[in-house]
């Protein structure tokens, strides 16, 4: 057998192979138990701390670099492609498939299959149901807890509580909020760490990303750009996501109990804010109205840090965000989270079901 028909062999194999994948994920998905039990706390922890001890130390993001080598492979492959116009489309298309399966295998192997895991509800051992009233007795306690951690911050009410620390500093703090938590939750364990600013920190912000996780390095990679108070929720987001709660709305959840289980005051407020703002988000979704006296009895400086956060990302604002976030969306449907982006709101009934009293 020639070399050629090796090669094109191989392709093929590769390319059937991505089908029994995702039909092999389709069946995986209806025993979440079994990937709790043996993937998620059985085999990732042990392959993800590896990837943390491996690169961890390293100062600058591999995964950036990494990423940035496989962009100019892509590219060179496309030129080079392009120059060979005899070349039979099958055979481009078995080229394509064929990465993409392997590329499908090892995201999944290396991190991928924590989509399939138990609902953190039930890891907790909490509800994921609420009433109108839970969510407006949830909220008022946010009220007064960003309030009096606002109070205590900043040098009055109208003013935004000022960012005490730098990128570097936070990423050295948010570890703290981990060991508190897995004193109660030993799966919440979080060590060794591997968090870093993003090379590509400016692309980020054009696609409306403050972050994400590299599943072939491990590393937690943070938009460098932010310097508002969502940077330590959104480093403790994507730690969330390296422990394996691949989920958005999960990792979110975990990243407020983190900030908020934290030692340091400011990172509390950070996660409190963060935290009002979904509950205030759903409310308002629900009773304009209540929304409207709710709102009046929060900080005007917590107010003025919303509407900063928000002015970064108008800054950013640009057509092609629509297409990248239409993307996420799509991903996380065909990830075992149906509601897509829309599914955050789950972030709003683990607050509304978590007992608070724990995390004084």
């Amino acid at each position: 057998m020639s070399r050629k028909s090796n090669y094109k062999k191989s392709h093929l194999i590769l390319t059937g192979l991505l089908v029994v994948q995702i039909i092999g994920l389709q069946i995986l998905k209806k025993y979440p138990n079994v990937v709790e039990t043996y993937y998620s706390l059985g085999f990732y922890p042990l392959v993800s701390g590896l990837a943390r001890y491996l690169f961890g130390w390293i100062p600058f993001s591999v995964g950036d670099v990494f990423y940035t080598g496989l962009t100019l492979l892509a590219f060179r492959w496309i030129i080079i492609n392009f120059k060979k116009r005899k070349r039979k489309p099958m055979g481009l298309i078995l080229e394509i498939t064929s990465t993409i399966s392997v590329v499908y295998f090892m995201f999944h192997l290396l991190w991928g299959l924590n989509y399939y895991r138990l609902p953190l509800h039930q890891s907790l051992g909490i509800g994921n149901e609420y009433t109108y009233e839970q969510l407006v007795t949830t909220t008022k306690t946010f009220i007064t807890k960003s309030n009096e951690l606002h109070k205590s911050l900043a040098p009055n009410d109208s003013t935004i509580a000022p960012v005490p620390y730098t990128q570097r500093e936070f990423f050295d703090l948010t570890s703290g909020g981990f060991h508190n938590l897995q004193k109660e939750f030993p799966n919440l364990q979080y060590q060794p760490r591997s968090i870093k600013k993003s090379l590509w920190s400016t692309l980020l912000s054009y696609m409306g990303y403050s972050g994400y996780l590299n599943p072939f390095s491990g590393e937690a990679q943070v938009n460098g750009r932010i310097h508002f108070y969502k940077f330590p929720v959104v480093a403790c987001h994507e730690e969330a996501h390296q422990i394996g709660f691949a989920a958005e709305n999960e990792a979110n959840f975990i990243a407020i109990l983190a900030t908020l289980k934290n030692d340091d005051p400011y990172l509390q407020y950070a996660g409190a804010i963060f935290a009002l703002r979904y509950l205030l988000n759903d409310v308002a979704g629900q009773d304009r109205e209540e929304f409207e006296k709710l709102r009046a009895a929060v900080a005007p400086g917590i107010l003025l840090s919303y509407k900063e956060s928000d002015q970064f990302w108008d800054d950013f604002d640009n057509p092609f965000d629509k297409v990248f976030h239409a993307f996420f969306d799509g991903f996380l449907k065909a990830s075992n989270q149906s509601k897509g982006i829309r599914s955050y709101n789950y972030v709003v009934a683990l607050l509304a079901n978590w007992d608070f009293g724990q995390m004084d």
